[in-house]
């Protein structure tokens, strides 16, 4: 995220001709960061480049703990790019495929276990959806990072992981590990599926970076705002150079990503419903 904002923050300054300064605010699963835009001076001048574990997934799955409103504090400005995830199995497992994990997980309850990036995490309402659509039981085993899940794969603590594809790649090039399963179509990996391509109705939500305001910010704001990161996000020079760092251009008009929010917020609701996690 940081590698993919900095480069739009330099973009951006070259198109507004003024500096674009990016300050980190982690934590809390994004929410720390969202937070101190949503509630920063309406001028037009703080902006958030967001993740949706932010934006939709924490504020979905624990609404009490999140001291912000998505679609009533933020003002959408464009989406930029969406970032796949793969689950991973070591290379000498004795799962080939998806179905292969279906069938184990169906006859062995609780003993496949996947690692994600914690509840409330996209990945944990990856899993939660897996689990819908096939009815089996598979143990999600929370990690603070992407990597240590990754570590403990390949040191056979786990028996899957749910990480951004940029951290798998490698393993697959070096035979340590293979990817059964993508939340969203990969080019450069044309032998990984997606849920629909093999037969299933639903597709998983992908993982999207996107810029914001704290809502009502003025519209002369906007009419500058808009059109520099729509120019910014659609540089062709800056697109190569995401792309070959696994991240998929995904421009959306602020209309666009309003409507994905809201999309994907309800479905999460949805699922932490079913879930039983709150009322």
């Amino acid at each position: 995220m940081d590698i993919a904002g900095r480069s739009m923050a330099e973009e951006l300054g070259k198109i507004l001709k003024v500096p674009v300064v990016p300050i980190n605010k982690p934590g809390g699963g994004a929410t720390v960061g969202t937070d101190f835009v949503a509630k920063s001076k309406k001028d037009g001048y703080t902006l958030l480049y967001g993740i949706s574990s932010g934006i939709v997934y924490n504020p979905a799955f624990s609404p009490e703990s999140v001291p912000y409103e998505p679609i009533r504090d933020l003002e959408p400005l464009g989406l930029h790019v969406s970032f796949p995830t793969v689950i991973s199995v070591q290379a000498e497992a004795p799962w080939k495929n998806f179905n292969e994990v279906i069938d184990y997980a169906r006859k062995n309850p609780g003993k496949f276990r996947c690692g994600t990036l914690g509840a409330g995490s996209i990945n944990h309402f990856h899993l939660e959806i897996i689990k819908s659509l096939t009815g089996v039981d598979i143990t999600m085993v929370p990690f603070r990072g992407a990597s240590p899940a990754v570590t403990a794969l390949l040191g056979g603590h786990i028996e899957s992981a749910f990480v951004a594809v940029v951290l798998s790649h490698p393993h697959y090039k070096s035979g340590k590990l293979r990817g059964i399963l993508l939340d969203q179509k990969v080019a450069d990996l044309p032998d990984i599926p997606t849920l629909p391509q093999l037969g299933y109705k639903q597709d998983l939500p992908y993982t999207f970076f996107a810029f914001f305001a704290p809502a009502g910010i003025p519209e002369e704001a906007k009419k500058v705002l808009i059109p520099a990161i729509e120019k910014a996000i659609k540089n062709p020079e800056l697109m190569a150079r995401l792309q070959k760092m696994w991240f998929i251009p995904n421009y959306r008009s602020p209309e666009e990503l309003k409507h994905l929010m809201s999309e994907d917020y309800e479905n999460a609701r949805a699922m932490v419903k079913k879930m039983g996690v709150t009322k």
